[in-house]
């Protein structure tokens, strides 16, 4: 069966990466495109919505697709609990439409993310680095905002005492952000695209786990994945990593 697929934000960056993508798979179609100053309403017509908009108007983008029963598979960054709450309001109203918000849609780096939440309770100290190109707008990432997040909740579940810092004087902003009780530090720099690193420290050792996204074309495959699995996951999923059954 063809998966009819929008996609919002199609003349962006990702957006174009998008459409090759579904374009060159033989069992999707490529259905309405939508940037901006077009109807987001022509999402009607396809079966899942790809969501690469900036982050002010993708909720708005998001909640549209849903109030049509149109999946939505998101890449937009910038998701607060607050919104992803709203998301959640609709897709109650509309049972059977399915959301993925995902941080990465890079396979390497979701596992990276799962790699770092195992390790994290076996380890004293653990810290996030994200790199990315100075294009972008926000900051930390939200996959470094997930991957912190992950972390904690490991850390909580195996009951892991907190993680030691001493620093009682510095620079505002030298230790980077405080996510959930994890560090994450962000750098932006001409040169980088999208990477991440995950540095966990104990007496005598240091391991460091690492994530490299040298094109565009690396978030491609978990985009796919998500277009052709979100329609079996009615209601809202956050992270590609539910989608790939570790």
């Amino acid at each position: 069966m063809t998966i009819h697929v929008a996609v919002i934000g199609a003349r962006g960056r990702m957006g174009r990466q998008v459409c090759e993508a579904v374009s060159a798979a033989d069992d999707l179609e490529l259905g309405p495109l939508v940037d901006l100053g077009d109807d987001v309403e022509a999402v009607a017509d396809a079966d899942v919505a790809v969501v690469f908009s900036v982050p002010d108007v993708a909720l708005d983008h998001v909640l549209a697709c849903v109030r049509h029963g149109v999946h939505a598979v998101v890449g937009t960054t910038g998701w607060t609990p607050e919104k992803l709450d709203v998301v959640r309001s609709e897709l109650d109203e509309h049972s059977g439409c399915g959301v993925l918000v995902a941080p990465n849609f890079a396979l390497g780096a979701v596992l990276l993310m799962r790699f770092a939440a195992m390790a994290a309770p076996h380890y004293e100290s653990v810290e996030v680095i994200e790199l990315h190109h100075p294009d972008k707008v926000d900051a930390p990432s939200g996959t470094a905002q997930h991957t912190a997040r992950l972390i904690a909740e490991a850390r909580r579940e195996a009951g892991s005492a907190p993680i030691p810092d001493a620093t009682a004087t510095g620079v505002p902003g030298a230790r980077g952000a405080d996510v959930d009780g994890v560090r994450v530090h962000a750098v932006r720099l001409r040169g980088l695209v999208a990477h991440e690193e995950v540095l966990l420290g104990g007496p005598g050792e240091l391991l460091t786990l690492r994530h490299d996204s040298f094109d565009r074309a690396s978030f491609m495959p978990g985009v796919l994945l998500g277009v052709r699995r979100i329609a079996s996951r009615p209601g809202l999923t956050v992270g590609l990593e539910n989608l790939l059954e570790l």
